[in-house]
């Protein structure tokens, strides 16, 4: 089985989105946020879904997966590349194809941007299910890309030598964005194999997790690297702590979090507040798992959207 239909939108600003759409054209609307940034959204994200239930509305963000210009290829994608880039994509994609609300599903920086999004346009979300939730901001981004270090000293001391010495101590995101968007093509590579090590280590919760496979690809991981850092030196452009401030504002949305207690990479505190914050808002904390999550944490999204599913 494959999508029905697909296409690239005129997002503007030189941007192409690519799309999918699957499932049932009479199905509950849905529209799936993958991570990164920069990760793109790969099919398997179908199957959290009851497809003859839902039709579910696949999106490359900006500079990734199937989008055009490509961040692996050209430092154009990083060109009006933006949260509320992004959050006007969704919103021209979701008029484009005639739907009047959806629900959003997100992972990690998805759910930065699903709770973005859902911020700027309630009346265009029916409901909300986020996993291994994050909300981008600099405190989150000083820990993964500092504070975790406490955890893996070494790895984190490889980060950190990645780049000059007189950028040690600052920002790391960005001192990491500028080697990865120089016009020396070997330093752009070393940075992004140096940046997207790092990455693959502190999302691992078990030290028997394989890699991802996906950073052997060169594109793929100078795309990430870029996309990833790009958003991380600028807090993807949010106000500190806006997300868990207008969280209050959602409270007629439906929503469940689900969150690893074994998340280095994000501790759990961030989806506590979150959930505290959202009126309603459901907060499912797995013990067992981490950032990448599990069979648990998969469980539980799968049987949100299994009750979604019937709402109208």
């Amino acid at each position: 089985m494959g999508p029905r239909d697909s296409g690239r939108l005129d997002a503007g600003d030189g941007h192409r989105v690519y799309w999918e759409e699957w499932g049932s054209p009479a199905g509950k609307p849905a529209v799936v946020l993958h991570g990164g940034p920069g990760s793109g959204c790969d099919s398997w994200w179908t199957t959290r879904f009851d497809l003859d239930a839902y039709r579910v509305v696949l999106v490359d963000q900006r500079g990734c997966g199937r989008s055009l210009p490509h961040a692996g290829h050209d430092l154009a994608a990083l060109q009006a590349n933006t949260t509320h880039h992004l959050i006007a994509d969704l919103e021209r994609l979701r008029e484009t194809l005639r739907i009047e609300r959806w629900l959003v599903l997100g992972a990690s920086w998805g759910s930065t941007l699903g709770l973005a999004y859902a911020q700027a346009h309630p009346e265009s979300v029916s409901e909300i299910v986020l996993w291994s939730v994050v909300t981008t901001t600099r405190r989150e981004v000083e820990w993964v890309t500092r504070h975790v270090g406490r955890y893996f000293p070494g790895e984190w001391e490889r980060l950190r030598d990645g780049v000059p010495p007189r950028d040690r101590e600052g920002n790391l995101a960005l001192a990491y964005s500028r080697l990865l968007t120089g016009s020396d093509a070997e330093v752009c590579e070393r940075a992004a194999i140096d940046w997207c090590r790092w990455e693959d280590f502190h999302m691992r919760t078990h030290p028997d997790d394989p890699p991802d496979e996906r950073f052997e690809d060169p594109v793929f991981r100078l795309c990430f690297a870029r996309l990833v850092t790009h958003y991380w030196a600028n807090a993807a452009w949010l106000e500190e702590g806006s997300l868990i401030a207008g969280a209050g504002a959602l409270g007629g949305i439906p929503a469940v979090l689900v969150h690893g207690r074994l998340d280095l990479s994000a501790p759990v505190d961030v989806p506590w507040r979150l959930a505290r914050a959202w009126p309603g808002a459901e907060l499912i904390v797995v013990d067992t798992e981490g950032h990448r999550g599990g069979q648990a944490m998969k469980s539980a999204v799968i049987d949100a959207l299994r009750r979604f599913a019937g709402r109208g």
